[in-house]
């Protein structure tokens, strides 16, 4: 039979009673929960896997097949019962994995998306202290990060028919959530970016969580098939937000679980450019990790998966941070060329028909130059710390200070750029200039709650230092970062 999945020891095998019972109340056939598996394994690549009725029989029989068929069955009975149906739940073993693979690779339903969601909102909200998921989460990289994401782009399968209803169900409660109430909760969607650009990721942290749980428990109830794909459209821009201010508070495991689940959210939307956006927040946060190599795959993912549907705006977006890979890479032609491609398909974002989503009206002409500017800046930094790549930055980094000042509403991106003016001028052998971009810097760090921000300036001060630290300037500097930035408490 090929590869199907068979695996364990037949040494005092005992009948899977737990499988049994699932497999009982399924209405199943053993012949056709193994079309079912080999369909399912099919769709994810495996094609190895040709499983029968005798293979069936063993797994009821006490087997345990090997991966990714105890996955496959969770999904499977996951979409059959419309609740979450853990492998364990199954009676079967789990396959030996890092903590960093078991974190991200999830099932693609959407019961079981709320289901995680739920859960995962409510244990950072209980154990909302930092670091609180330290022990029972990794953070996943290479293929054990980028394969389980390729499955976005997988369709999803149809649904099975639903069981037969009990004598006398009770009515149907119709979606309580009106019009209205579903706008409301948009615009506080809304609200929340804004106070993330303004404040930083630590000071509204538990209020997103919050929020994002409480669309979980809408997600739950019966509502109309339109109300349902809109709450998941809200919920992974709340869980991308909530990732996106983990990830700028420090909380790297936490953002990237938030992100894998606001992907799915995603999905279960339709919102291919949506799920493009939160890919694109995994990128910067594998560029952040130093793995640029993961970043430019899962940005070439998320072009694929939206080039038929993905605004000027977002695909400018793309563009950018495909050249900070690039530039991470140390590929200065592919670099240049994807900022090229930024600019040109930026100047179309105000000819095109419909309005943008709020979650991408953030990428203005500041953002564009501040993140060509800094691809550039990490161009000189991996080419041995070169000027002239720093001289390519400057004019765009300058550029995007100018205007993130007239912004006056997205003051980390302000201070970001501060830094990376300051890191420029550095890298030209202009201490005097740098620190004085870095004291501005420090000014604004205060007006927000953002360890990104943070740690970048002790990393540019610490760079000036060692490379200038007798210059009264510099020296004035690390006397002013002990009395602006002392050690951040924890960010929740």
């Amino acid at each position: 039979m090929g590869g199907n999945g068979g695996g364990g020891t037949n040494a005092d095998k005992r009948p899977n009673d737990l499988l049994g019972s699932w497999f009982v109340r399924s209405g199943w056939s053993k012949g056709e929960l193994a079309r079912q598996v080999n369909r399912r394994a099919r769709q994810l690549g495996a094609n190895h896997i040709s499983t029968d009725t005798s293979r069936v029989r063993r797994w009821l029989d006490g087997e345990n097949p090997r991966e990714p068929i105890p996955r496959i069955l969770s999904e499977l009975f996951s979409e059959r019962f419309g609740c979450v149906v853990s492998i364990e739940d199954l009676g079967l073993r789990v396959a030996r994995q890092s903590p960093s693979a078991s974190g991200v690779d999830l099932p693609w339903t959407g019961p079981q998306t709320v289901a995680l969601l739920s859960e995962f909102s409510r244990s950072d909200l209980m154990l909302a202290r930092r670091g609180f998921l330290g022990t029972s989460l990794g953070l996943s990289a290479g293929p054990a990060l980028v394969e389980p994401m390729q499955r976005w782009l997988v369709p999803t399968p149809a649904s099975p028919a639903p069981p037969e209803p009990d004598p006398l169900p009770e009515p149907r409660r119709p979606g309580r959530l009106s019009r209205p109430e579903l706008e409301l909760l948009e615009s506080t969607t809304k609200m929340f970016r804004q106070w993330d650009a303004q404040c930083g990721g630590g000071l509204r942290r538990k209020a997103v969580v919050g929020q994002l749980h409480e669309v979980t428990d809408l997600l739950q109830e019966p509502q109309p098939e339109a109300t349902t794909r809109k709450l998941f459209q809200v919920a992974a821009e709340l869980a991308e937000l909530a990732g996106w201010m983990s990830y700028d508070v420090g909380l790297q495991p936490t953002a990237q679980k938030y992100f894998v689940l606001a992907l799915h959210a995603a999905k279960e939307a339709g919102d291919k450019p949506l799920g493009s956006y939160v890919l694109s927040s995994m990128s910067r946060q594998m560029i952040h990790l130093g793995r640029p190599d993961d970043a430019l795959e899962l940005i070439h993912l998320a072009q694929y998966g939206s080039r038929d549907c993905a605004s000027p705006r977002t695909q400018s977006m793309l563009y950018a941070m495909e050249a900070r890979a690039y530039a991470n890479m140390g590929q200065p032609g592919k670099c240049k060329r994807a900022v090229r491609m930024a600019e040109d398909t930026f100047a179309d974002a105000d000819d095109w028909d419909e309005p943008d989503s709020d979650w991408i009206r953030f990428f203005s002409e500041a953002e564009l130059h501040g993140e060509n500017s800094h691809s550039f800046r990490d161009l000189a930094y991996v080419a041995g710390r070169s000027p002239t790549y720093a001289s390519l930055a400057e004019p765009l980094m300058e550029r995007a200070v100018e205007l993130f000042a007239k912004d006056g509403e997205h003051q980390r991106s302000y201070a970001l750029n501060l830094i990376g003016m300051a890191t420029v001028h550095l890298l030209q052998r202009e201490p005097e200039r740098g620190s004085a971009y870095a004291s501005q810097a420090m000014e604004t760090a205060r007006k927000v709650r953002s360890e990104r921000v943070n740690t970048r300036i002790r990393k540019t001060v610490g760079a000036a230092v060692r490379d200038f630290g007798d210059l009264s300037a510099v020296v004035d500097l690390t006397e002013q970062l002990a009395v602006d930035l002392p050690e951040s408490a924890d960010a929740g």
